[in-house]
């Protein structure tokens, strides 16, 4: 691989791994040594990147706005503008309007060859059903899990019984026909889908479930995928 090639793939590698990562990982992922990867970033740095950290404790990479603007490949804008047309569609009305501004900010600053590939993007997305309006504020709600703070929510379910619950809320999940809110139920001391359209009304606690949040997720998501193998194994 070309250095300049290999410069801007570890620039990438360091942008998009979670800090710090390490050399040996680097060099792993590069198929390099780890020799290699101490002299190249020392390039990146020598050409102005700021990355932080030394060998043995790992890397940061800090954005600097005094650095060239990022650039993409054409697959790669196909893939952003598919993406972010995709949730104008799908995502509430706050949601949608920041995957437009988000688009914006991202062509102004593509050089001009890439802003027009984006203009003309090949991939479109065309949805005929979309999830159900959410009766909530959904901003409050994503606000909330990004404080990792509990909720008091009052919940319809499908039998119409209404119950009141402590929930941790993790995370939100997009179906064809409805937004799920994936959570740990204190009532029921285990995991739960919420349909948002079903919440009738919740407020923030002040309880942090922070400790617990990767975790619980990453156990929910488990529970999940081992649901989904098994019912495609029972079709089949």
């Amino acid at each position: 691989m070309p250095k300049t090639d290999r410069l801007f793939r570890l620039l990438h590698l360091i942008r998009g791994l979670r800090p710090p990562v390490t050399a040996a990982r680097l060099a792993a992922a590069m198929e390099v040594s780890e020799r290699t990867i101490y002299r190249d970033i020392d390039s990146l740095r020598a050409a102005g990147a700021r990355i932080e950290g030394a060998a043995g404790l790992g890397y940061t990479m800090v954005e600097d706005p005094a650095l060239p603007p990022q650039t993409f490949t054409q697959i790669e804008i196909e893939a952003l503008t598919l993406g972010l047309a995709d949730v104008t569609q799908r995502g509430d009305s706050d949601l949608a309007q920041a995957a437009s501004d988000a688009l914006v900010k991202i062509l102004a600053t593509l050089p001009e060859r890439q802003q027009r590939q984006a203009m003309h993007a090949v991939n479109l997305v065309q949805r005929l059903i979309t999830p159900a309006t959410p009766t909530i504020d959904m901003t409050l709600l994503r606000e909330a899990m990004w404080a990792e703070e509990a909720l008091d929510i009052g919940y319809r379910d499908l039998k119409q019984d209404r119950t009141r619950r402590r929930i941790y809320p993790l995370a939100l999940s997009y179906h064809d026909r409805s937004v799920m809110l994936l959570a740990w139920c204190c009532k029921r001391q285990d995991f739960r889908s919420f349909h948002v359209t079903r919440i009738e009304g919740y407020q923030r606690t002040g309880e942090s479930f922070r400790p617990r949040r990767v975790t619980l997720l990453r156990d929910f998501l488990e529970k999940l995928r081992l649901r989904d193998q098994a019912c495609l194994a029972d079709l089949a």
